[in-house]
């Protein structure tokens, strides 16, 4: 088979340094479509412009929110009418808080889990079925290092939670959709240089940061978009259920 009569999907892929675009980038490198969801529809139209500029593939930008069920509906009606059949999901629309768990309120608390969790609930459980109907499926979400290490990067404690569930909800998926051609993995990033950890990466609380890694630098969207593009190859059919970090050798275990 070829990975070109599919649709890899990747959620909140259209900040321009954010690891779901280089993602969405490494996916149409390796042949397949692609279709980028992100809240903000003019970036992603831009961003599936920019992938069919530079990849012989069909790239489609979509609005969606993740955690509003019609948007994702109506995202997924989209695709199923113009592109080719989902092949592939990355879950990897996101958000992060700091807020200490002494300070966080029930809504903040809420808006992490609504992104995190329920945002891959979402967009997996519209398109899981038709991969599960077609005998093929590549699931991969993003979790993060503060889920295995108990938070202390950047994330507080309702992010390390949110992040925690992810890797539950993939390991059970990975046993339910595994009869069906279905593989889910996750990888967890430890520090990369996207938007959202650029601020911290300067002067001393870099140098800091930085100490703590074996392999003396930072990491790079690439990193782990080309891990995340591994994991979605038809060769990769008998990797399931498994966590892959990305971290340079920050949190060894």
């Amino acid at each position: 088979m070829s990975v070109s009569e599919y649709t890899a999907v990747v959620t909140g892929a259209a900040s321009k340094r954010g690891i779901g675009r280089a993602t969405a980038h490494a996916l149409a490198a390796a042949g397949w479509n692609v279709a980028v969801l992100d809240l903000d529809e003019a970036a992603a139209k831009a961003t599936a412009d920019e992938i069919a500029g530079a990849h012989p593939v069909q790239a489609f930008g979509l609005a969606c929110d993740v955690t509003d069920e019609t948007s994702v509906a109506t995202a997924v009606d989209t695709l199923t009418a113009d592109a080719p059949p989902v092949g592939a999901v990355v879950n990897n629309a996101g958000i992060t808080s700091p807020t200490r768990f002494l300070d966080v309120d029930g809504a903040e608390w809420d808006r992490i889990f609504a992104v995190n969790v329920r945002g891959a609930y979402n967009i997996t459980r519209r398109l899981a079925p038709g991969m599960a109907e077609r005998g093929f499926g590549r699931v991969v979400f993003l979790s993060s290092v503060s889920a295995e290490r108990g938070g202390g990067v950047f994330g507080g404690v309702a992010y390390s939670a949110a992040k925690a569930a992810q890797l539950g909800f993939a390991r059970a998926l990975a046993r339910e959709l595994g009869p069906h051609g279905v593989t889910v993995n996750s990888v967890a990033p430890g520090l990369i240089d996207t938007d959202i950890t650029g601020g911290a990466l300067e002067g001393e609380r870099k140098e800091a940061l930085l100490s703590g890694i074996p392999v003396g630098r930072n990491g790079r969207v690439a990193d782990v978009a080309d891990l995340i593009t591994y994991l979605c190859r038809p060769e990769s059919g008998y990797i399931t259920g498994a966590t892959y970090d990305v971290n340079g050798g920050s949190h060894i275990h």
